[in-house]
């Protein structure tokens, strides 16, 4: 049980960040970023090329989410924000085409082999049969402290008030004389630089490789609107429970129920568990359950009170 709690922690970690990311910008400029996975895998391709040149894993880490941010910033400014005056339907069409570009020229740049970084090799800790290794309980923690410190942003100052009202009801927060251009500036910097961090704390167990972005593009999307698109503490709660759906999912021992429904004919052993391949499926089961019973996700009410 607790390997299964250590196992939903680090998938959700992985989700977290990247779907957070995503739920911010579109509380702002309401379409959804299709590339913005793809500024993940940026992120961890940039984080591995310069730890191989040198620089120390932190470093590292920091510059490419500044790199990335950066980038994310500059499509806002020379893409987004043109094709949002034609509305979020063309919006999000761009934004596919970005994400491909994107993967097009990193695939050219870097090729499809994964990059895998050179890291130290360490035991894992044991805790009452559960193994964690120190890099694991390393992404854990970095989730865990720039969560905390994004709900203390969000909930205890002023610019968070700002992006509530703003995210909440943008013209009336834009007359009554907030900064509406540079807040929303500031926040693709940050979703961008977010999701290069969750891309590159990802990478560093599985290596950089140029199918990163498209396969966190379904569990992070489904987190995002399970959680209520444009609520950022709830696409958190939708990365987790998604991530606990996934880990149950190949964690189900379904042995014993096929021998129960099977009788004699069931000429298995008593272990059954379902691929790893079919944890993109649950991750549609909980995207399609969600669009049928609460389209606008668990958390959908906006605030109202900032």
């Amino acid at each position: 049980m607790l390997q299964f709690l250590i196992d939903t922690l680090l998938r959700a970690s992985d989700l977290a960040l990247v779907a957070l990311g995503l739920s911010m910008v579109y509380g702002l400029v309401k379409f959804p970023n299709i590339a913005h996975v793809q500024y993940a895998m940026l992120g961890a391709y940039l984080t591995f090329a310069l730890k191989s040149s040198g620089l120390p894993l932190v470093a590292a880490l920091l510059l490419a989410c500044v790199v990335t941010g950066v980038l994310t910033l500059l499509l806002h400014l020379l893409v987004f924000r043109r094709l949002l005056r034609a509305g979020p339907a063309i919006t999000m069409i761009g934004s596919l085409a970005v994400a491909m570009l994107l993967v097009a020229f990193m695939q050219g740049l870097a090729g499809s082999f994964p990059r895998m970084f050179n890291l130290p090799v360490s035991a894992p800790w044991v805790f009452g049969g559960a193994m964690l290794t120190p890099l694991q309980a390393s992404t854990l923690s970095v989730s865990l402290i720039v969560l905390i410190a994004f709900t203390a942003l969000l909930f205890y100052t002023r610019m968070g008030r700002a992006l509530r009202a703003l995210s909440s009801n943008a013209p009336l927060a834009a007359a009554s004389g907030l900064n509406a251009e540079g807040l929303t500036r500031a926040v693709n910097f940050a979703s961008g630089a977010l999701a290069a961090l969750g891309g590159a704390m990802l990478a560093l167990s599985s290596g950089a490789h140029i199918n990163l972005g498209h396969d966190m593009l379904l569990p992070v999307f489904a987190a995002a609107i399970l959680g209520g698109l444009g609520n950022p503490m709830g696409a958190v709660a939708g990365a987790l429970l998604i991530a606990l759906t996934e880990t149950a999912v190949t964690n189900i021992n379904f042995g014993p129920l096929l021998q129960l429904f099977g009788g004699q004919d069931y000429q298995g052993g008593s272990m059954v568990f379902m691929p790893v391949s079919y944890i993109g499926a649950a991750s549609f089961l909980i995207l399609l359950l969600a669009l049928l019973f609460k389209p606008y996700g668990l958390f959908d009410r906006e605030v109202r009170r900032v």
